[in-house]
């Protein structure tokens, strides 16, 4: 089915159904019409034969929702059919003065109607409506002149000290980069690029289709708008070639795990003149021994035995910029947690984080004889848990 049928056949008319028709009224109307035009129901009746064929082409199209969709935005654009001409060459009212067959027909370089069902409605609009040529897959098409060079991605794994107190590393790409020996344009050196006589340095060319104009990349210079007689020999008049640099990068103080960091103009190279992209390194810090991290607090645990935890005591806790004492109040609890303030992670406006120590009461797998006496004397001394809740469920299913 040619583009052409899109605009000048009536599909809906065709079914016998509304515009606004669901899915389920337009299969029965393209069943209804199926069964009772179908050749084999009306053997030597050609206009029977004509109504099965448009009622299958119709319901080809209207039967699918996306198609569909293309169909009515089709339609709702082109008015019907108001932008054909009439015999006389002069335009019917509310349209506009060419034939739509200029359009679908001659705009494909000879051959022949544009289809439609996808790409084909997306490439004829991006075509009319951008004023340049569509690329491949529906999407605009080459850019011409300066061109901005593409993105780089990078990972660097720092140790959690560093990441904590920000760290320069130097970190090594291998990349596209502009060729040292034309300076990127591509020619032979002592030699330049000359002007393309055909789109005389534009990089594109415009060619009129009816009422509208065509725009497409030059095919004589493929868009660049000058052409290389005489090619670099180390880049083959590419103007670019796969370089190993190094850079010094700076991670802040608090840099975190995950954290992405950009360094602007430090990607490819632009193409033709144009800027640089970014380099963006993911940064991967490896665990720490001793400490955990949340935020911009520092998370550690630290073991203490039963009798400080009842007595209390002074606790030397180690941090990353020395040791601090904090103090463990008698009954102290397993999995209280104490807060050495300021000693975290120091965030961009100079603040910091802390340092919170989860206490672990170690219970011993053995105690001596006298440890056993001790304890038996401070078990008989020590009121039991108060239990209450949990001895009403016990006698509930004694």
């Amino acid at each position: 089915m040619s583009s052409k049928d899109w605009i000048e056949k009536d599909f809906y008319a065709v079914l016998g159904v509304d515009k606004a028709a669901s899915g389920d009224d337009i299969k029965k109307a393209y069943r209804k019409l199926a069964r009772d035009s179908h050749p084999d129901h009306n053997p030597g009746d050609p206009k029977a034969e004509e109504r099965f064929k448009a009622a299958s082409e119709a319901y080809a199209v209207l039967g699918d929702d996306a198609k569909r969709r293309e169909y009515d935005e089709l339609r709702s654009l082109f008015g019907s059919g108001a932008f054909r001409r009439n015999a006389r060459g002069a335009g019917q009212p509310g349209g506009m003065p060419f034939d739509v067959s200029d359009l679908f027909g001659g705009a494909a370089g000879g051959g022949g109607d544009r289809r439609f069902g996808g790409a084909g409605f997306q490439d004829l609009f991006s075509s009319i409506f951008s004023g340049g040529a569509a690329g491949p897959g529906g999407g605009p098409a080459s850019p011409r002149g300066p061109a901005r060079g593409r993105d780089v991605e990078a990972e660097v794994a720092l140790d959690f000290d560093d990441a904590v107190r920000g760290v320069t590393v130097p970190l090594t790409l291998r990349a596209p980069g502009v060729c040292d020996t034309c300076h990127g344009n591509g020619a032979k050196p002592g030699t330049q690029p000359r002007t393309c006589p055909v789109c005389h340095g534009a990089g594109a060319t415009t060619r009129n289709q009816g009422s509208f104009s065509f725009s497409e990349p030059c095919r004589n210079c493929q868009g660049v708008g000058t052409i290389v007689e005489e090619k670099c020999p180390e880049c083959q008049g590419t103007g670019g070639v796969t370089k190993t640099r190094t850079l010094n990068v700076r991670f802040p103080a608090g840099v975190a795990d995950g954290q992405k960091i950009r360094l602007a103009g430090r990607g490819e190279p632009g193409a033709r003149g144009g800027p640089a992209g970014d380099l963006f390194v993911h940064v991967k810090v490896r665990p720490d021994e001793l400490f955990g991290r949340t935020g911009d607090d520092l998370t550690l645990t630290v073991p203490i035995t039963f009798a400080e935890a009842v007595l209390g005591t002074d606790l030397r806790v180690p941090t990353l910029d020395g040791a601090v004492t904090l103090r463990v109040p008698p009954g102290t609890p397993s999995g209280r947690i104490l807060r050495a303030r300021g000693k975290g992670v120091v965030r961009r406006d100079g603040q910091a984080g802390d340092l919170l120590v989860t206490l672990d009461v170690v219970v011993p797998a053995r105690v001596s004889d006298e440890a056993r006496t001790a304890l038996e004397s401070f078990a008989a001394q020590t009121p039991p848990a108060a239990r209450e809740h949990l001895d009403a469920r016990v006698r509930r299913f004694s």
